[in-house]
């Protein structure tokens, strides 16, 4: 993921701004982390550069 997705990232739950928690960068690009609302709480994690936006419930 690269950091510009910041600007356009909203929580798909409740619309609320996303923080960032980078655990591997890889160049310019995101590896793992997180993506935690400020809203609502939920955390989405970021896996081999890939945000999984779907609600906990739906995550395989």
């Amino acid at each position: 993921m690269k950091d510009e997705l910041m600007d356009i990232l909203v929580c798909p739950l409740c619309r609320g701004e996303l923080g960032l928690t980078v655990d591997r960068r890889q160049g310019d690009e995101i590896v793992e982390g997180s993506l935690r609302c400020s809203e609502c709480g939920e955390v989405f994690p970021i896996e081999d550069t890939i945000p999984n936006l779907l609600p906990p419930e739906l995550r395989v």
